[in-house]
């Protein structure tokens, strides 16, 4: 009752199911004393007879999908062929003239020459409607004319000098003596 599977015999060695198929196609030009050639350099005379043969160049895959042939006789008229060449040169060109736009003329001309060597041009000066002294003045800034609008700087004692150095924000209530009301609490 025990039947075992028949199997065929494999006389080259144990190898797996897929590989029989060569070992069966190869038993007949296998031999003993060249067998490890063989298996460096493979089986000679299993795909052709023929031993000087070349290989092909061309795959079967690139044998059957090749680039398509062009036929050997015009599709189009020359007139339609002609008109096609001229539209797409047209549409080059403009193309070309959109998006490489002619370099301008450089001016060389300084803001010296064009503004104040101009012909009718007259400097003029103006006068002086105070006296200025630069080392006492406060000097005239964006920060100077809007420190209203400043939040969180310390109050101003001077109206003329807004930014100078004040004690008032580390000075204790209790010691502040000079004042006669005490600055609101913002």
């Amino acid at each position: 009752m025990n039947e075992q599977p028949a199997t065929r015999e494999n006389k080259v060695g144990k190898c797996q199911l897929q590989t029989w198929v060569e070992e069966r196609a190869v038993a007949a030009v296998d031999n003993k004393e060249i067998k490890t050639q063989n298996w460096r350099h493979g089986h000679r005379g299993i795909l052709t007879m023929d031993q000087e043969s070349k290989m092909e160049a061309v795959s079967t895959l690139k044998e059957a999908y090749g680039p398509p042939k062009i036929p050997g006789v015009r599709l189009h008229g020359l007139r339609v062929e002609l008109l096609k060449k001229h539209i797409t040169q047209m549409i080059s060109e403009q193309l070309h003239a959109e998006l490489n736009p002619p370099t301008p003329k450089t001016d060389f001309c300084s803001t010296t020459q064009k503004d104040f060597c101009v012909e009718g041009f007259v400097p003029l000066t103006p006068k002086t409607t105070q006296v200025h002294d630069y080392k006492t003045d406060q000097a005239i800034t964006f920060w100077s004319e809007n420190y209203q609008r400043i939040q969180g700087a310390t109050a101003i004692q001077t109206l003329k000098a807004p930014f100078r150095k004040s004690a008032r924000y580390s000075t204790p209530i209790c010691e502040r003596l000079d004042e006669i009301e005490l600055p609101p609490d913002n």
